[in-house]
């Protein structure tokens, strides 16, 4: 029997909230990339460590009394590899209700993606949708995506959008076709523009496009910005002032993992970045529960 997820994070009982988990092997073995995508990223991020299931992720943020949102990433038009399932990802995350948030990822380029989207928030109860638009191949400013939008921003759902720079495909023949311009957060102003209440999360330092993605998230209230994917002792001065200042409700902790771990980005940012201590509760928790309406 389908269990609907429904939170039950006892935010007094967590130190953070991670924004940017990634599900990578399902319970049969399967990856949620080709394994030459697998293999490349892995060696971007000099990260060769075991790829946990989901029941495994979440014992592993339950040890750190922390919360994670986690997903996958449908690319099956553009990479011609069967996704994970978004409904099993949902399951187990209403299994470890304690710890996890699902978010589903539908290929904006399938013709039925409105309908997948408002099936899995309805009868599984996904707060987000992760997109990736390099590597799902589409631009995420064209008008044929906004129906897609529209059934996100009606159920009040996030849109989380990868942004910047990627590992996938890094090192391969042409980057394996796929192209990094599709990932500049510029692209999203359009987005935010056109759903002014659809909650836009603009994931990753966005380099090389980082003051687009400030300028876009200073002008658009209803847009984040996720620290994931990059250590904190590099992240771009300008997004850190961001960050201590103007920013500072709208910035969410995100890690990336597998591939960068809390514990690494916890340390990184103790011993590296200049985040001030009064907007850090912010940034690892708080933050993230209002938007995700944690918390009551």
């Amino acid at each position: 029997m389908m269990t609907r997820y429904e939170p039950a994070i006892d935010l007094d009982a967590i130190t953070a909230i991670d924004v940017h988990v990634h599900i990578e092997v399902d319970d049969h073995g399967h990856g949620s990339l080709p394994d030459d995508l697998a293999a490349g990223a892995a060696k971007y991020f000099s990260a060769d460590g075991p790829r946990p299931d989901l029941d495994s992720v979440a014992d592993y943020y339950r040890e750190r009394r922390m919360a994670a949102v986690v997903f996958t990433v449908d690319a099956e038009t553009n990479l011609g590899h069967p996704p994970l399932s978004n409904e099993e990802i949902a399951e187990g995350a209403a299994r470890n209700n304690d710890v996890l948030i699902p978010f589903a990822s539908v290929d904006p380029n399938r013709p039925d993606a409105v309908e997948r989207a408002r099936r899995l928030i309805e009868d599984h109860g996904v707060r987000g949708f992760k997109f990736h638009p390099t590597v799902q191949g589409f631009d995420p400013s064209q008008e044929r995506f906004f129906p897609l939008y529209e059934q996100l921003q009606s159920a009040a759902v996030v849109a989380l959008f990868h942004t910047g720079q990627t590992g996938i495909g890094a090192g391969l023949p042409g980057g394996r076709g796929l192209r990094l311009g599709l990932s500049n957060p510029i692209l999203l102003d359009e987005v935010a523009a056109r759903f002014g209440e659809l909650q836009i999360i603009i994931a990753h330092p966005s380099v090389p496009w980082q003051d687009e993605a400030i300028s876009v998230a200073t002008h658009k209230h209803n847009t984040w910005i996720d620290l994931s994917g990059w250590s904190p002792k590099y992240f771009p001065e300008a997004l850190v002032r961001a960050a201590n200042s103007y920013l500072r409700t709208r910035v969410l902790f995100g890690s990336d993992f597998p591939l960068i771990t809390p514990d690494r980005w916890l340390s990184d940012a103790e011993s590296n970045a200049s985040f001030k201590p009064e907007v850090l509760p912010g940034i690892l928790k708080d933050n993230a529960a209002r938007l995700l309406g944690l918390g009551g």
